[in-house]
């Protein structure tokens, strides 16, 4: 996901995107801790991008 496609979304689009990947983190989480998870380097891109929606965020909401 770039910064760029996040841009052109609207707040309520990227709270529902950040609500999306906050649920992707829990479940690969809970998968890592049962022995499930074969793709661990996602673990770090899903919280790469939370870390872009929520930067996003703050920019929209302060303008």
């Amino acid at each position: 996901m770039k910064a760029s496609e996040l841009r052109d979304k609207s707040v309520d689009a990227l709270q529902q995107e950040l609500n999306g990947l906050f649920e992707t983190q829990f479940k690969q989480r809970m998968k890592q801790a049962s022995g499930q998870l074969s793709k661990t380097h996602e673990i770090g891109a899903v919280r790469r991008d939370i870390a872009r929606v929520k930067t996003i965020l703050r920019e929209k909401q302060g303008k």
